[in-house]
């Protein structure tokens, strides 16, 4: 990747590291030290970090019954739970910083229906440095809205995880790179 994509311009987007979610989907041991890892070099940078998490108003109002995902979670009164409290919170190790900024959503995606495009906008931003779970679902919505949107996207592959390992290898190998640059935790540290 060249030097010029990272840059004054660039914000990184850690999108779902909720605790619950980091419960249930993370299997790597060091999966967290390495989010914090790369929070605390792109703060180090002085680019904004945005924590982009999942919440949902007390009963689900958001969700149509022609969402599949938003049905399921209104109709679960445990899987609305997951998403508050302790539970719904970014996951403790990683942040939020204050100087960090927490967008809130209620889609898959981290641009529908939040003012993502709009602080990223202000701030001048044209480079997204992005890392989620699940890849198959905020990682993959975010990253081909926000090509859909001229920016730039860069995925740091070994900070982004999915139940299905296989899942997760193909879209980081082969689907993803069409829309992003994919690498690796260790080479966007070494870039900045």
């Amino acid at each position: 990747m060249s030097e010029s994509r990272l840059n004054s311009r660039s914000a990184v987007l850690s999108m779902d590291m909720q605790r619950g979610v980091v419960s249930v989907y993370v299997k790597d041991a060091g999966f967290v030290e390495r989010v914090a890892a790369v929070l605390t070099r792109g703060r180090q940078a002085r680019l904004p970090i945005v924590h982009v998490k999942v919440a949902f108003r007390p009963g689900v109002p958001e969700a149509s019954p022609r969402n599949t995902f938003l049905s399921a979670v209104k109709a679960s009164v445990p899987h609305q739970r997951f998403f508050e409290g302790d539970s719904g919170a970014v996951h403790p190790g990683i942040g939020p910083a204050d100087t960090d900024l927490v967008v809130t959503k209620s889609r898959v995606g981290a641009f529908s229906g939040t003012d993502l495009d709009l602080l990223l906008r202000a701030q001048g931003i044209d480079t997204l440095i992005l890392f989620g779970i699940a890849t198959s679902g905020v990682v993959l919505s975010t990253a081909l809205q926000a090509a859909d949107l001229d920016y730039r996207v860069v995925i740091l592959k070994d900070c982004c995880a999915d139940l299905d390992p296989d899942t997760h290898s193909f879209l980081v190998e082969k689907i993803l790179p069409r829309q992003a640059t994919v690498i690796s935790s260790a080479e966007f540290t070494i870039q900045l």
